[in-house]
């Protein structure tokens, strides 16, 4: 279990440390990456779960990155001991990947007065506001990140198991996907500790010209992925992959 909790937490890290690294390289004033749109931001996103979960499964966990994924796992399997530990172990990744971002682009915080630019390198806004349309999204999104995830490592998929190494990169893959086909309405957190924990450090580093963390919205992000990876875990279950 310890282990596997330290491989969630250093995973988790690389994971936001890339991934909200790849949304400040884009929005931040006076960065090489200034203006590379959505396209870098997906394609970063998804590289960056690679890289988590290779270092995660390094570490000795499953390399889950997500309480929702977690969940859904457990769902699954009928095991509900790990959820706790790791979706602490994630949480406190998370808090410390987004930490070394702000140390990472350290002078252009000042470089930005746009207060909402600065708080997407950290935390996820819907682009329309509407709590139960953004709350189905990150439903859907977050049950197809479970579910297809759950086909990757079927054995009706991959009779004698994946090739080693193989399947972060196909996670990866799918986050991409997701993000590209599902991620425009809310930013696709589909994750509860790559919103909550980005944003509490958001809320707590001095971050200059900072406005607020948007803490009303922050449920959506956390209850939505929690319900999708749940209900993908049953489906994954029920279909017996």
């Amino acid at each position: 279990m310890v282990k596997g909790v330290f491989g969630e937490f250093m995973g988790t890290l690389v994971l936001i440390l890339l991934g909200n690294g790849v949304v400040a390289s884009t929005l931040l004033k006076k960065s090489k990456g200034e203006n590379a749109g959505w396209i870098a931001i997906t394609t970063g996103w998804g590289l960056a779960v690679m890289a988590g979960v290779f270092v995660a499964l390094a570490c000795g966990s499953e390399g889950h990155l997500n309480p929702a994924v977690t969940l859904g796992a457990a769902v699954n399997s009928g095991d509900f001991s790990k959820v706790l530990w790791y979706s602490v172990a994630q949480l406190a990744g998370a808090f410390a990947g987004a930490s070394l971002v702000w140390l990472h682009y350290l002078p252009h915080w000042r470089e930005t007065p746009d207060t909402d630019l600065k708080f997407a390198c950290f935390g996820t806004s819907p682009a329309i506001r509407n709590p139960l349309a953004n709350l189905i999204s990150e439903i859907i999104g977050t049950f197809v990140l479970v579910l297809v995830a759950g086909a990757i490592s079927s054995k009706v998929v991959a009779v004698t198991g994946l090739a080693p190494g193989l399947g972060p990169w196909l996670v990866g893959g799918l986050v991409w996907a997701i993000g590209l086909g599902l991620g425009g309405t809310t930013g696709y957190a589909i994750n509860p500790a790559r919103d909550l924990g980005p944003r509490l450090a958001h809320a707590i580093l001095p971050i200059a010209g900072k406005g607020g963390s948007d803490w009303g919205y922050a449920g959506i992000p956390i209850i939505g992925p929690l319900i999708g990876g749940a209900l993908a875990g049953l489906v994954v279950r029920m279909a017996q992959f």
